[in-house]
């Protein structure tokens, strides 16, 4: 049974029965208790389960929905969001991975721009000081719902404007793309302002990956800084062995 699963009600919680149902929800989701792509059962049943009003179900629903961790399908239900699983055994980019998976990839451009190198960058990318750079902001999405914020800088001489790159930058930059990458990875809690424009709450947990690719000569050819949701992705790797001898 589904309370049998995630749990009942804390008891002398004094938080509003709405978000004391919300809380449980979210916790049996993040510990995968609850699964992408599962159905709940609907409100009625939910608010006879644990003997809150309808009122009450949907609100706490609401807020999940709202926080993406939840979706409403018309006519089939709520069921828990789908996650991403990235496989860092490949290099490629947010397009490919979403298109691979059969999801619908968009982006919405924050900034799109020529700039001077900064010491940081021109350190990074190789370039002489006063090098012209072209430096790409964005938040990705995935069948509507938002993934993450990118930050890329890459040299001008890889592209012939900022206005070349339309949806993947690696297809923008053809020949030029990353063949071998460098990625450091860190847990954040995403800002205010990041929140903001991924419309989660504020304090989300997140994972900061720092990418410098380079290209078939060995040339670096991209700076990327994405901070990708937490409870929106899967993080995979491939390990082997080395055999001795």
């Amino acid at each position: 049974m589904f309370v049998d699963r995630v749990g009942r009600l804390p008891e002398g919680d004094t938080a509003p029965l709405y978000r004391q149902f919300e809380r449980l929800l979210r916790q049996a989701i993040e510990h995968q208790v609850l699964l992408p792509d599962e159905a709940l059962p609907p409100e009625r049943d939910l608010a006879a389960a644990y003997n809150l009003s309808r009122v009450t179900v949907r609100k706490a629903l609401d807020g999940l929905v709202e926080a993406r961790m939840l979706t409403r399908r018309q006519g089939a239900g709520t069921f828990v969001a789908p996650r991403v699983e990235k496989n860092f055994a490949a290099i490629s980019s947010f397009t490919e991975d979403m298109l691979s998976r059969g999801r619908a990839p968009h982006s919405r451009w924050i900034s799109r721009a020529e700039a001077v190198v900064s010491p940081e960058e021109a350190m990074a990318l190789g370039l002489s000081p006063g090098s012209t750079v072209y430096r790409f902001t964005r938040i990705r999405y995935a069948d509507g719902v938002s993934m993450a914020l990118e930050s890329a800088t890459v040299p001008a001489s890889s592209l012939p404007s900022p206005d070349a790159v339309e949806d993947s930058l690696y297809d923008a930059l053809g020949d030029d793309r990353p063949v071998r990458v460098l990625q450091r990875f860190r847990a954040v809690l995403f800002t205010d302002e990041q929140a903001a424009l991924l419309k989660i709450p504020k304090n989300s947990p997140g994972l900061a990956i720092e990418r410098r690719g380079y290209n078939a000569e060995g040339r670096p050819v991209e700076l990327t800084r994405s901070w990708y949701r937490g409870d929106a992705y899967d993080f995979v790797a491939e390990l082997n062995v080395p055999r001795a001898g």
